[in-house]
């Protein structure tokens, strides 16, 4: 064997560097779905990380865009990349580069990205959601289809199966992390909580971006913990049809529960309170599902 039969092409450095790059901006910024992942195959957690770090990156379009239109061309670059008509080197971006690997290895449809990306435009905007089945639309473009992206992935180009339980895993997780980035969102004008449930308990933009609250917003927020659950048990309905080799792209769904929990205990204040659960349960629980579903 020569050096030149071990030696790294420029082409493999580059990639590896992407895969690596992914997985630190998964570790910093999504640490729930980082230490998910870990209990997945090591062979498919660089494509794994690459969809969660693209979904990461997108998600952040609204904070590194100075305004909506901005936002918008950041935006329109990440579907011209998808759809190779990015101008210059689209791999230069080692988010796309290793998702584009992802895309082609795996065999993963462009549409769904592109779809995702699409949804993500009412970020960059304050109105509310509009209805509940718009926040469930939103949940199902965003957070369903990165588990089924993940399912794929694991599968390797088979079959995952499960369609309708990543629907429901989808919207009982996005719409708990929509309840806990609350604070945050009101401070930066965003209103996710859809304005008909507002509406019922006489909650106004003002009272949410404002800080000012009240008990309907609590009664408000009571029902999308509502919501949630009921997605997360038609999820638990629906586990029996996914592939067991996909099972890991689901783990994250294992959290909902404990965190909706922790929003239910006294003195909880859905503008203020700062909803988190100590790492070692997070682990436990993670691990405890990663059992389930392996047996």
């Amino acid at each position: 064997m020569t050096d030149s039969d071990t030696r790294t092409s420029p082409a493999e450095g580059n990639l590896a560097f992407a895969f690596q790059h992914c997985e630190g901006l998964v570790r910093d910024g999504d640490p729930d779905r980082y230490f998910a992942t870990l209990f997945a195959p090591a062979s498919a957690r660089p494509h794994l990380f690459a969809l969660i770090a693209f979904s990461l990156t997108v998600g952040r379009v609204r904070e590194a865009a100075s305004n909506p239109m901005a936002g918008e061309i950041r935006l329109q670059w990440w579907r011209d990349a998808l759809q190779a008509e990015a101008r210059g080197d689209v791999k230069a971006n080692p988010v796309a580069a290793a998702l584009d690997d992802a895309i082609v290895r795996r065999k993963l449809g462009r549409q769904p990205f592109v779809d995702l990306i699409d949804a993500r435009v009412f970020d960059l905007y304050e109105d509310p959601m509009p209805r509940v089945n718009d926040l469930e639309g939103y949940c199902g473009e965003t957070v369903s289809a990165l588990i089924r992206l993940g399912a794929l992935v694991l599968c390797d180009g088979a079959e995952p199966g499960g369609a309708a339980a990543a629907g429901h895993a989808g919207v009982a997780y996005g719409v708990t992390g929509l309840l806990r980035a609350l604070p945050w969102h009101a401070r930066a004008g965003q209103i996710y909580l859809p304005a008909d449930i507002l509406k019922t308990y006489g909650v106004t933009r003002e009272d949410i971006v404002t800080g000012r609250g009240g008990p309907g917003l609590l009664r408000a927020t009571a029902d999308l913990r509502a919501l949630a659950r009921r997605h997360l048990k038609a999820y638990e309905a629906a586990r029996a049809t996914i592939a067991p080799a996909a099972r890991p792209a689901f783990l994250p769904v294992a959290l909902v529960e404990p965190y909706l929990a922790a929003m239910e205990r006294p003195g909880y204040d859905p503008l203020n309170t700062v909803i988190e659960i100590p790492r070692w349960r997070r682990l436990w629980r993670l691990w405890r599902a990663s059992r389930d579903a392996s047996s």
